[in-house]
């Protein structure tokens, strides 16, 4: 028999991303704007309180947010500072889209209209109207840049249903 815990668990992995969002905004010590998604086995780290999301935000699978220094375990255990914690907030603007797998280090501004591409570790502010990708995470190019460069391959499929989706790529690509 599951515990209450285990319970709660798997009722938060079946939900929607959108419903997830709205799950940790009400129910969270987060701070959640409108409109975001929340993929599943997102880290909120030790200090959830710290981070603040704004709206039409996309957190895809596996994005993990680290609002402390770990290092102080070993300051604190050799004496130089017994009771030493160091913490950091992260804000994330509105309109972003953070891929999987990202890290975010603690005292983070991401701006918005921000594309960071998945495995990133984002030791660094990112300014707004920007995508940036790796390890750490660098500039890669504006997002109108990326628009640009990407039109030719962008495909107005968001109306179709998954199954006309399906037919169109398999015919695209010949599959």
């Amino acid at each position: 028999m599951l515990n209450i815990l285990q319970k709660i668990k798997f009722k938060f992995s079946l939900m929607s991303p959108k419903d997830r969002a709205i799950y940790l905004k009400k129910y969270s010590e987060l701070t959640i704007g409108d409109n975001c998604e929340i993929h599943g086995d997102v880290i909120f780290g030790s200090e959830p309180y710290l981070i603040k999301i704004g709206n039409h935000v996309r957190l895809t699978h596996g994005v993990k947010f680290i609002t402390h220094d770990g290092a102080m375990w070993v300051i604190r255990n050799i004496g130089w500072s017994p009771n030493g914690g160091k913490v950091g907030p992260i804000t994330i603007g509105d309109n972003v889209m953070i891929g999987q797998d990202t890290i975010i280090m603690p005292n983070i501004e991401i701006g918005s209209n921000v594309v960071i591409g998945a495995g990133s570790v984002v030791t660094k502010n990112i300014p707004d109207n920007s995508i940036y990708a790796g390890i750490p995470a660098k500039y890669i190019c504006t997002l109108e840049d990326y628009f640009d460069k990407n039109l030719k391959n962008i495909e107005e499929t968001k109306q179709m249903t998954s199954y006309e989706r399906k037919l169109f790529y398999k015919s695209k690509y010949k599959i």
